[in-house]
């Protein structure tokens, strides 16, 4: 019998390997693949699923850092170009390993309003060494918030340029001071702010309204945890159309039909909001509209966006006895002001009685834990 050559490519196939091959060739047909396809997919899908979601969530951090650093960068080159006066606050800035600090409290200011500062300082607003623990023990910022002049570098200028050689606590903006340009000045605060400080929130106030920082901490405290966050005396006011009147909205008709009113947003006095949607706002700050209220303006840039909405009513209390009977039932107010005049009346003379009668006590800001 003669013996049939082997091709020299082919190896002899051991048992094993056969058995292997039956496997395999068992489940050639089509309803055993689609089968073992099933098995894979199901298996590999929840890797899949797990790997990207890792994947966009370092994205969006990388993003918002990158966001942050670009707007800090800009913030330095306009103010170099445009030959204003850059505060200590943006020189001494480093956007490499920046320190975290819980919130930046910005007071909205005025040339005209050297009183009203000073009665703040003289009572909510600790001062010299007491205000730099509070940054560096507590994470806290505040700085009285003002831009420049028409006529910069003129005598309102050197005013408070020496008053803040004295105080230390003012923070310069690049924008023309004018009671028409509020929302500007609030975008620019924002922008200024973000490229300064890297905080949890930042806060707005205005400087004829009485503050708990204690209990203001606390309070955003516990929505640290939350991405976007928008906090207030949340209103809804009417669209006034009305022209001579106080609170006039030119762009009336953009709201509808006569007797609107504006969507839900913070009342001007105080309100936060959270580090994602102050970085949103200096990225997108040349393209955000401003209207002729500044908390409308505020409200427009937030409330197409997907942000929590809280609505914190100690955050619109009334000046005593309203604060005050609210203190003494355990449930001590963030902010008091008078709604008749949109802060307290006559603040510079008030604000000590206020602050005696219905402040959280200093104890409660040095033991509070943020």
């Amino acid at each position: 019998m003669w013996t049939i050559p082997e091709h020299k490519g082919m190896a002899r196939t051991t048992s094993i390997e056969a058995e292997e091959l039956k496997l395999v060739s068992g489940g050639c047909d089509l309803k055993t693949l689609q089968q073992n396809q099933v098995n894979f997919s199901s298996k590999d899908i929840f890797g899949k699923v797990f790997k990207t979601h890792n994947a966009i969530h370092t994205l969006d951090k990388t993003i918002s850092n990158l966001g942050m650093e670009l707007a800090a960068a800009k913030s330095v080159q306009e103010s170099v170009q445009r030959s204003s006066p850059l505060s200590e606050d943006l020189k001494q800035t480093d956007t490499s390993g920046r320190r975290k600090y819980l919130m930046v409290i910005g007071i909205n200011t005025a040339f005209s309003s050297r009183k009203r500062r000073d009665s703040v300082r003289a009572t909510w607003m600790p001062q010299g060494e007491k205000r730099k623990k509070l940054e560096e023990e507590k994470g806290i910022i505040i700085r009285f918030v003002i831009g420049h002049s028409a006529t910069s570098g003129g005598i309102l200028d050197r005013a408070i340029e020496a008053e803040d050689k004295k105080h230390g606590d003012l923070l310069r903006l690049d924008h023309v001071e004018g009671y028409l340009e509020l929302s500007a000045k609030t975008k620019t605060y924002f922008v200024t702010a973000v490229s300064l400080w890297d905080a949890d929130f930042y806060v707005k106030v205005d400087d004829d309204v009485h503050v708990n920082i204690g209990t203001l901490g606390e309070t955003l405290a516990r929505h640290r945890s939350k991405p976007r966050v928008y906090i207030g005396c949340m209103k809804s006011g009417p669209v006034l159309s009305q022209r001579g009147v106080r609170y006039h909205e030119p762009e009336h008709w953009k709201f509808g039909e006569a007797g609107n009113k504006y969507f839900r947003h913070a009342t001007g006095q105080l309100y936060a909001i959270s580090n994602d949607l102050a970085t949103y706002i200096s990225i997108n700050q040349h393209i955000l509209h401003k209207y002729a209220n500044e908390d409308v303006s505020l409200g427009s840039w937030i409330i197409g966006l997907d942000v929590e909405h809280i609505d914190d009513r100690r955050l619109c209390c009334g000046t005593p006895p309203d604060c005050e009977w609210k203190a003494q039932a355990g449930n001590i107010c963030i902010a008091s002001f008078d709604w008749s005049c949109s802060g307290i009346c006559k603040s510079a003379e008030r604000i000590k009685e206020v602050h005696r009668r219905c402040g959280e006590g200093e104890n409660v800001l040095w033991s509070a834990t943020f």
